[in-house]
């Protein structure tokens, strides 16, 4: 099922596209999830959050075992228009970006809930300094993913 062509109308498989159309509501879902620490559901926030991170590395991995199965980034980058050069460069900026963004949200959501099951305050300006940052490496992140999609598969 998850490598019969997809349903997006490009070169692309099944699986390419369904993580593809997930990082692209991303930062959807991350603003209403943010909307909800605005609005001081704080708990839904955090709850929120932990679903939204659990389904992003979920997405993670089935792209990167759907990936190895059907040949890898050369495989793909040989189809594409685009030089192979910009490509690679552009996807190790998006990896690095990646890395760091995912890698903050983690250790975001695992400092504060350290935090509240210590009943210890958190410093909530950084907090909200941190989480601004994550959101928007994670945005560039999702433009850049669905962007690598389109140089690849249209």
């Amino acid at each position: 099922m998850f490598f019969e062509p997809g349903f997006l109308g490009t070169k692309a498989l099944m699986y390419m596209d369904i993580v593809t159309l997930y990082f692209a509501i991303l930062p959807f879902l991350l603003g209403l999830s943010i909307y909800q620490a605005i609005k001081g559901n704080h708990k839904l926030h955090y709850q929120s959050q932990f679903m939204i991170l659990s389904a992003t590395l979920v997405m993670v991995i089935i792209f990167e075992i759907g990936v190895r199965i059907t040949g890898g980034f050369v495989e793909y980058a040989k189809e594409s228009p685009m030089s192979y050069d910009f490509l690679l460069l552009f996807l190790v900026v998006h990896i690095f970006i990646a890395i760091m963004a995912v890698g903050g949200w983690i250790y975001l959501i695992i400092s504060t809930y350290k935090s509240y099951r210590n009943n210890q305050l958190e410093d909530k300006e950084k907090h909200h300094k941190m989480g601004r940052w994550i959101f928007a490496a994670l945005s560039v992140t999702s433009i850049m993913g669905c962007s690598i999609y389109l140089f690849l598969f249209c």
